[in-house]
C-alpha cells in the first residue's frame, strides 16, 4: 500500500513546474541574503584567525603573506621569463618590458606556448614533475630562439598553497586540484624547481620570484587601475587575495605598509565552520576527492566540482523517478561525464535548452522537454550557489579593507581571472548583482584579467629584479664596511706594531703612546675634597669630588657643566683658557669655595707629551677644536696664566689628566683589576698600565708601571689602513678640520660616524637607490646625520615607521624600503667601528698578558662615551670581537660613572699621597 502511495505521489510531482521541483529537492542550495551575510561573517573571524600568529597553525584559512608589497613604479624593464603551474597544463612565456616606457603605457609583449601534463606526473615522484617543467623551458628557449648566453629572470607562477618567507622562497603547504606529486609537501617549491633547471643543464636562469595565479591576476589588473586591491580565480579552483595593512600580518615583521595576503580560501569550512550549509552532495564529492575534508570552499564553488555536483544531483533525482522515467544510464552512473563546461553550456541564453538536450542524450538518456528544463534549473542553482558564496568571501574581504582603512565607503577594483568566471555566460552578473546587494556602501568594480597569472608574475618578476639589482648595488656599496677575520686580524697586528714603535724613544710612530707620569691605581684610602676640570669635546665641566677613605659608595660629586661656544674652539688659545677660567670662578661662585686653595685635577683629553704629571705640552689638537698658539705649549701653564689674569681664584694644579685615563682611574677605584681605559664617544682612545722597562722616552725608575695613553685615534696616519677605509672615509677625512690626521678615530669616533653615514646616503640617493634619487639640500648639509640618530635608528625598538619620522625631520621624505635601507647603512658603519674598537682592544690585552708571562690574563677595561654606552649594539659587538681575536684574555668590561672628572680627582689624590 506505502509503494502505491509513493508511486502516486511522484507521479503528481511529474505533473508540476519541472523548476519548482527542482527548487525543492535543492532547498539547501539556494541560499539567501541573511545566509550569505551568515557565510560572511564567519569568513571574517577565519581571516582574523589565520592572521593571528597564535591562532594561524590552527586556522583553515591560512592567509598566506606574499611578500608582494607594492605593484610596478613604471622604471622596470627588460625580458623575463614565466612559468604558470596550476592546471591540466602549463604555460611557458617570454615577457618583454619594452626599455624606456611605463607599463601603465601598455609597454609588455608577451610570447607564449602551452605544455600537456600527463597524469601519471600529476600522482608520481615530484622530481619527475618538475623535470618535465624544466624540459619544457627548455625547449621553448629552443623554439623561440632565445640566446642561452645570458642569465635570465624567472617568474613562477605556482597556484598552490605556499608559505612564504620570502619572495623567492615557497613552501608548499598541500596540493591541491588532482595533484597529488610525492616528496615536494613541506619542501621548497623554488629550490626544486632550481635543481630540476639544473638536472636538465643548458640554461642560465634565475629564478627571482614565486606568485600564486591570484596575487598576479590582482597585479596584472591593479597595471590598468590604481584602485586593484583585491585578485580572484574562479576556474578550476578557486582563491582570493588583496592588500591587508602590514600591522596585521603577525607572521612577517614590521608594521608599515600594506602586503598582498593569499586567503587560500578553498580551505574555508574544513574546520566545520560550513557544515551546517554542505549538502549530501557536497558530502559525495569530498569523498570521492583525491583530498576528502580538505578544500571544503573550493569543492562547492569550483570549476573541478561543479560538473560533478550537477551529476550527483541528477543521478539522484533520476533513481527517484523525479528524471528520466526513473531511467539512469552507465554514463550518468560514471563520474566526471557532466563536466563545468556542460554547465556553462546549459546556461546559455538562447541556445541553453537545445545543449541541455543534446548533453543528455550523449549520456545515453531520453529526456523530455520537462527533463531538460529541470536539469537546466539544477544546473543554474549549482552554479548560482557558487557565484553567492563567492560574493559572501568577496564581501567579508572588501569590508576587512573598508574597516582597515577607517572608511564609510570605499572604491575598489576587483581582478578577476579563471575558465569558470570567463566562459559561463551568466556566472559574472550574478556575483557582481550579489556583491553590490551584500555591500551597498562599496564601490566595487570587476576587472577581468588580460593573461593575468602569467604577465602578473612576470610583471612581479620586473620589480623583484628592480629590487634584486637595488640589493645588489646597497651589499656592493656596503661590502667594504663588513670586515673580515683576517682584516679584523690584520688591524690588531697593526694596533700591536704601532703600540711597540711608539714605546720607542726614537723613529716615527702614528700611535703616540704618551707617558700620563700616573703610577698606580687608587687603593681606597685616598680622601679629601678635590676639583676637577674637564675639557674634552664641545662642553667644560667642573667637578667637586669628597672621597671619604674607605668607603668608595660615599663619594661626594657636585659638577656643573657650560658650553664651549665654537668661536672659541676655533679661536685664539688665550681666549679659550680664558673662557675656562671664568667657568671654573663661576663654578667656585656657585659652590660658596672661592676662596678654598683646593688641589686640583685637570682632564684635557687631546694629545699631550708630559714630562711629569703637572706638565702637558699639546702636541695636536683634534675632535674640531682648532685654537691657535696652543700645540706644542703647556695647557697647564696655559690655564695658570688665565688663572692669574682673573685675580679672582687660585688652584694647586696637581695632575693634568687625559679622559681615557680619568676613566681607567674612575673604574679601578671600584675595580682593582682595572688597567685599561677605553673612550668611545666623541673622540676614541684607550690608555693602559705598561711595564715601565718598555718605555724608552721615560727611562729607568724604581716604580714597577705607568699608564700609556696611547692616542690610538693615529693608527693609519701613515697609510697603514688604506685597505680598508672606503671612499665615503676619504671623503670625510679630506673635509675635517684635520685632513690626513687621526684616520682609526675618523672610522671610530661618534663625531664622524653620522657623516659616514651621510656620504653612503649621498652616494646611494645620487645612484638612484634611495630617496627616489631625489637629493634634498638636507642630504648635502654636512654634519645634519649627527650621531645619535644611528643609536635611534638602530634600535630593536624602533619600528620603520619611527625610522621615517627621525629621516622626515631630516627633512628627508622616505619609503619603507628606504628606512629599511638607511637602518642598514647605520649598522654597517656603526658595526665596522666597533668591531675596529675590539681588535684595537684585543692588540691591547695581549700586550699587556705578554709583558707578564701569562698564559691567560684576566683584567678589567674601565668604558666611557656615548657611542658605547648609548648605541644599543656597539658594546655587545666590541666586546665580542675583542673575546674572538683575544682568546687567551678574560676581558670584563665596567662602564665608567662620571669617570673622566671623578678621576682626574682620583689621579690629583694618589698624586697628592706620594707627595
Amino acid at each position: 500500500m506505502f509503494a502505491v502511495h509513493l508511486i502516486s505521489f511522484f507521479f503528481s510531482k511529474l505533473q508540476e513546474d519541472p523548476t519548482k521541483k527542482v527548487d525543492r529537492f535543492l532547498y539547501a542550495m539556494r541560499l539567501h541574503d541573511d545566509q550569505l551575510s551568515d557565510i560572511s561573517a564567519r569568513f571574517q573571524a577565519e581571516m582574523r584567525k589565520g592572521l593571528s600568529a597564535e591562532s594561524n597553525a590552527a586556522a583553515s584559512v591560512k592567509m598566506l603573506p606574499t611578500h608582494v608589497r607594492s605593484t610596478p613604479d613604471g622604471s622596470e624593464k627588460g625580458q623575463f621569463l614565466a612559468l604558470d603551474l596550476g592546471g591540466s597544463r602549463f604555460k611557458v612565456l617570454q615577457v618583454k618590458v619594452r626599455e624606456g616606457m611605463g607599463i601603465r603605457r601598455g609597454g609588455v609583449e608577451m610570447v607564449e606556448k602551452t605544455y600537456p601534463i600527463p597524469k601519471e606526473l600529476l600522482i608520481g615522484k615530484g622530481t619527475e614533475l618538475f623535470d618535465h617543467v624544466s624540459e619544457s623551458l627548455k625547449d621553448f628557449l629552443h623554439e623561440k630562439n632565445i640566446t642561452l648566453e645570458k642569465k635570465h629572470p624567472l617568474a613562477f607562477t605556482f597556484s598552490f598553497p605556499c608559505e612564504q618567507s620570502t619572495l623567492n622562497q615557497g613552501l608548499l603547504v598541500n596540493w591541491s586540484k588532482n595533484y597529488r606529486a610525492r616528496g615536494l609537501q613541506g619542501k621548497d617549491v623554488v629550490q626544486a624547481l632550481r635543481e630540476a633547471i639544473d638536472r636538465t643543464g643548458g640554461m642560465d636562469v634565475e629564478v627571482l620570484a614565486m606568485v600564486n595565479d591570484t596575487v598576479a591576476t590582482m597585479m596584472t589588473c591593479g597595471f590598468d587601475d590604481q584602485y586593484c586591491d583585491v585578485g580572484l580565480i574562479i576556474g578550476t579552483g578557486t582563491n582570493a587575495c588583496y592588500m591587508e595593512e602590514l600591522r596585521h600580518v603577525d607572521l612577517v615583521e614590521g608594521d608599515e605598509g600594506r602586503m598582498c595576503v593569499n586567503t587560500e580560501w578553498g580551505a574555508f569550512g574544513d574546520d566545520g565552520a560550513l557544515n551546517d550549509y554542505i549538502t549530501e552532495f557536497d558530502r559525495d564529492v569530498d569523498a570521492a576527492s583525491n583530498n576528502p575534508g580538505k578544500q571544503i570552499l573550493e569543492k562547492m564553488v569550483s570549476g573541478m566540482y561543479l560538473g560533478e555536483l550537477v551529476r550527483l544531483v541528477v543521478l539522484k533525482m533520476a533513481k527517484l523517478g523525479l528524471l528520466f522515467d526513473g531511467h539512469v544510464s552507465d554514463a550518468l552512473r560514471t563520474k566526471g561525464k557532466i563536466t563545468t563546461a556542460h554547465v556553462a553550456a546549459m546556461e546559455e541564453y538562447k541556445n541553453g535548452l537545445k545543449n541541455t538536450r543534446n548533453i543528455l542524450m550523449d549520456l545515453d538518456l531520453t529526456p523530455t522537454s520537462d527533463d531538460c528544463v529541470a536539469v537546466q534549473h539544477v544546473s543554474t542553482i549549482v552554479s548560482f550557489r557558487s557565484s553567492n558564496l563567492v560574493a559572501a568571501g568577496l564581501a567579508a574581504i572588501l569590508t576587512r579593507i573598508k574597516q582597515n582603512r577607517n572608511l564609510r565607503t570605499v572604491r575598489i577594483t576587483v581582478g578577476v581571472d579563471g575558465t569558470l568566471y570567463k566562459t559561463h555566460p551568466q556566472y559574472p552578473s550574478r556575483l557582481h548583482k550579489v556583491v553590490r546587494r551584500l555591500l551597498p556602501e562599496c564601490h566595487v568594480r570587476f576587472a577581468l584579467s588580460d593573461s593575468g597569472s602569467s604577465k602578473g608574475a612576470a610583471l612581479v618578476t620586473a620589480v623583484a629584479q628592480r629590487l634584486a639589482s637595488r640589493r645588489r648595488q646597497v651589499d656592493e656599496t656596503l661590502s667594504p664596511f663588513r670586515l673580515s677575520q683576517e682584516q679584523l686580524q690584520l688591524v690588531k697586528t697593526r694596533m700591536r706594531t704601532g703600540l711597540e714603535a711608539g714605546l720607542k724613544s726614537k723613529g716615527p710612530s702614528t700611535i703616540k703612546m704618551l707617558p700620563s707620569f700616573v703610577y698606580r691605581t687608587p687603593d681606597g684610602t685616598e680622601h679629601g675634597k678635590y676639583l676637577a676640570l674637564d675639557l674634552g669635546g664641545t662642553n667644560f665641566r667642573a667637578l667637586l669630588v669628597n672621597f671619604k677613605k674607605g668607603l668608595q659608595q660615599n663619594t661626594r660629586l657636585y659638577h656643573k657643566i657650560y658650553t664651549i661656544p665654537l668661536e672659541i674652539m676655533q679661536g685664539s688659545g688665550e681666549e679659550l683658557f680664558d673662557h675656562i677660567a671664568q667657568c671654573v670662578s663661576d663654578f667656585l661662585d656657585y659652590m660658596g669655595m672661592k676662596n678654598a686653595h683646593l688641589p686640583a685635577g685637570f682632564t684635557f683629553s687631546f694629545p699631550c707629551e708630559q714630562t711629569s704629571i703637572d706638565t702637558g705640552t699639546l702636541v695636536s689638537w683634534t675632535k674640531g677644536f682648532k685654537a691657535t698658539d696652543c700645540e706644542g705649549h703647556d695647557v697647564v701653564s696655559m690655564l695658570r696664566d688665565a688663572i692669574k689674569r682673573r685675580n679672582e681664584f687660585d688652584l694647586d694644579i696637581v695632575a693634568v689628566v687625559n679622559d681615557t685615563v680619568g676613566t681607567m682611574m674612575s673604574c679601578a677605584y671600584e675595580d682593582p683589576e682595572c688597567e685599561i681605559g677605553l673612550i668611545a664617544g666623541t673622540g676614541t682612545n684607550v690608555c693602559y698600565m705598561e711595564e715601565l722597562k718598555n718605555i724608552e722616552k721615560v727611562g729607568d725608575a724604581e716604580i714597577p708601571k705607568m699608564c700609556i695613553n696611547t692616542e690610538w685615534g693615529g693608527l693609519g696616519d701613515d697609510g697603514s689602513l688604506n685597505d680598508i677605509i672606503t671612499p665615503y672615509d676619504i671623503e670625510v677625512d679630506q673635509s675635517s678640520l684635520n685632513p690626513g690626521k687621526q684616520r682609526f678615530e675618523k672610522l671610530t669616533s661618534g663625531m664622524y660616524l653620522g657623516e659616514v653615514v651621510r656620504q653612503v646616503l649621498l652616494d646611494l640617493t645620487r645612484g638612484g637607490l634611495l630617496f627616489r634619487g631625489h637629493v634634498t639640500e638636507a642630504l648635502k648639509t654636512p654634519g645634519i646625520f649627527q650621531t645619535k640618530y644611528l643609536s635611534q635608528i638602530e634600535s630593536d625598538r624602533l619600528a620603520l615607521l619611527q625610522v621615517r619620522s627621525i629621516l622626515q625631520q631630516l627633512g628627508l621624505d622616505s619609503t619603507c624600503d628606504d628606512s629599511i635601507i638607511v637602518k642598514e647603512v647605520c649598522g654597517a658603519v656603526s658595526r665596522r667601528a666597533a668591531v675596529l674598537c675590539g681588535a684595537g682592544m684585543a692588540a691591547v690585552v695581549d700586550k699587556i698578558r705578554e709583558n707578564r708571562g701569562l698564559d691567560h690574563l684576566n683584567i678589567t677595561v674601565g668604558v666611557d662615551g656615548a657611542l658605547y654606552k648609548l648605541h644599543p649594539h656597539f658594546a655587545e659587538v666590541l666586546q665580542e670581537t675583542a673575546r674572538v681575536l683575544a682568546p687567551q684574555c678574560n676581558v670584563t668590561f665596567l662602564p665608567s660613572e662620571e669617570g673622566s672628572g671623578k678621576g682626574a680627582a682620583l689621579i690629583t689624590a694618589v698624586a697628592r699621597q706620594k707627595l
